[in-house]
């Protein structure tokens, strides 16, 4: 984790979330600027998500900051609890695992999680432990599902593209990155990311086509009323 020195203190990016709109992400800014301050952090940027629920996928506001801090622009990311950041825990892990691969900090204000400390460091060890034994578990039960599906007589996939979509699925269902389901059934992110975007533009156009086809129908029906 960056270590601070005196001549040049950790730039710092706040995070705070709201789940609905009745409220209001002020009383959190404030508090860690606060807390920013006391540590002579230098606050280079606030991002705030509101009316958004921690269990959605994307967060505008979550997302630009992330990119912010995979451009090496800030070193530290300070927010109010966990739960603003992850919206699961295998979320939160993948999402402190990132920060520790950018040598980004990570600091809990409530909650006094602080990975720029030696302490905060164990704790980072600590749920990177977590994180692998977390994988590990869902892969255990991915595959065993798939395993006892098809030896029900189930097939799973289709044969060209030379891995198990089925469990690539699943993984990511499960808070899982693409990266890491896309290394647990051995291909690259880009082809998991093309062959999943693939697969749910065909059944968007099968569902308009079923739809088109209902619509034809109806229309079908009146005429035939009407004659």
């Amino acid at each position: 984790m960056p270590e601070s020195t005196n001549d040049r203190p950790h730039k710092v990016v706040l995070y705070a979330r709201v789940s609905t709109h009745d409220q209001s992400v002020d009383m959190q800014i404030v508090e860690l600027k606060r807390f920013a301050e006391a540590r002579v952090w230098k606050v280079v940027g606030e991002f705030a998500d509101k009316g958004i629920s921690g269990a959605k996928t994307s967060r505008p506001e979550f997302d630009r900051m992330m990119k912010l801090l995979r451009r090496r622009d800030a070193d530290v990311l300070l927010c109010w609890k966990y739960d603003r950041v992850g919206r699961s825990t295998s979320h939160l892990l993948s999402i402190l695992e990132e920060l520790r691969a950018l040598n980004v900090g990570f600091c809990s204000m409530t909650e006094g999680v602080d990975t720029t400390t030696p302490a905060g460091k164990m704790v980072f060890t600590f749920l990177a432990g977590i994180a692998e034994f977390e994988r590990g578990l869902i892969r255990e039960r991915v595959m065993a599902g798939i395993q006892n599906a098809r030896a029900r007589g189930v097939r799973f996939g289709r044969p060209r593209v030379g891995f198990d979509i089925a469990a690539a699925v699943a993984f990511r269902r499960q808070g899982m990155s693409f990266r890491e389901a896309a290394k647990s059934v051995g291909v690259s992110p880009a082809t998991l990311f093309r062959v999943l975007r693939s697969l749910e533009q065909s059944r968007e156009g099968t569902s308009d086509a079923q739809e088109s086809a209902a619509k034809a129908s109806t229309g079908d029906s009146e005429t035939t009323a009407q004659s």
